[in-house]
């Protein structure tokens, strides 16, 4: 029998050609992957600036901006009294708003020590705020004037309440004619939460030991008793501001509470009461203060008030008042006792 040879199958014992090679399918890029990459421009973006306002709040707090510095002979020195008035100390760093009484003490007896001193001018721009600390910052301008420099007072935008009790320290007072001043008064508030804790189910438990310990604590609403009390408060603080004022101002007590029912004034009304003393920006306050010390020439002005880095980043740090420690001690105690950590003996 004749065999008839046979090509092998195609795929068995002979090489195959490859398949032509196609490029890769090319994806576009998902919206997940789109928006991750543009939250981390953002967020660079944001970095980059927060970096570049740290530097200018740097060389602001530290090296002084503007047109005062540290010029060499300085005789006149520049305080300024800028955002909320408290008391005691800023803890704030290069960012916090505001003036702390020990803060402006510490540069007003900075100018008191220094012999090259002649005048001082405080740029104030505050709209008020703790009586305490408005109280300190009057009584040093005060004892600076008494130990023979003469200061004056120039308002910016707004000199009021607080601000403005400062301000009546102040031999003269400087004010724009669009400045807000005035504001002579005391006031408190209080927010009564029991109805909003009513709708949505809370019930505050409260312990105490003093009838009025919770007075204005907001979980309940006030009493006449308590309404008695906090209004003899103001009463009292009231009755001190216009004796300040009507001391600083040279004006009877009498004519102080007629202008101290609360109301704002522009600088130029406030001239028309007396409540300043003449209309002007910070450059003409600085050449009368300069005057009014004997200086014939252009004054020199040091600003006060510049911190170290330190200082600028962190605030002025300072170790806890004994007192804050040992509440700090006797809560830990009291919480040890009443975990069973600490056992008491009868």
């Amino acid at each position: 029998m004749e065999q008839q040879s046979q090509s092998p199958a195609p795929g068995w014992g002979q090489p195959q050609a490859p398949p032509p090679s196609q490029p890769p399918e090319r994806r576009g890029m998902s919206a997940g992957a789109k928006w991750a990459i543009g939250c981390g421009a953002a967020l660079a973006l944001a970095l980059v600036a927060l970096f570049v306002i740290m530097i200018g709040a740097m060389v602001g707090v530290i090296g002084g901006m503007g047109e005062y510095g540290a010029l060499p002979g300085a005789n006149v020195a520049l305080i300024r009294i800028e955002g909320p008035i408290t008391a005691g100390a800023s803890f704030g760093g290069p960012f916090a708003a505001g003036a702390a009484s020990e803060g402006i003490i510490k540069q007003l007896r900075q100018a008191a020590d220094d012999d090259s001193i002649e005048a001082v001018l405080v740029r104030i721009n505050s709209p008020g705020g703790s009586a305490a600390g408005s109280q300190e910052i009057y009584q040093e301008i005060r004892r600076l004037r008494d130990e023979g420099k003469p200061v004056f007072a120039s308002m910016g935008d707004v000199a009021a309440s607080g601000g403005y009790y400062v301000a009546a320290a102040a031999e003269r007072i400087y004010a724009n004619p669009g400045t807000i001043t005035g504001s002579i008064g005391v006031i408190a508030a209080n927010l009564d939460l029991s109805g909003l804790f009513d709708k949505i189910g809370i019930e505050p438990e409260v312990v105490k030991e003093g009838e009025f310990k919770d007075m204005g604590s907001g979980l309940r609403p006030m009493n006449e008793a308590e309404r008695r009390i906090i209004q003899q408060l103001l009463n009292d603080i009231y009755r001190q501001f216009v004796a300040d004022v009507a001391e600083g101002r040279k004006m009877p007590e009498e004519r102080v509470k007629e202008l101290a029912d609360g109301r704002i004034h522009t600088g130029k009304r406030a001239l028309e009461l007396k409540l300043v003393d003449e209309l002007g920006s910070i450059r003409t306050a600085l050449g009368a203060v300069a005057k009014r010390a004997g200086i014939r020439d252009e004054p020199k002005v040091v600003e006060y008030g510049k911190r170290s880095l330190m200082e600028a980043l962190f605030g002025e740090i300072k170790a806890p008042p004994p007192s804050m420690m040992r509440g700090l001690l006797y809560d830990r105690t009291a919480d040890l006792i009443t975990r069973g950590a600490l056992r008491v003996e009868d």
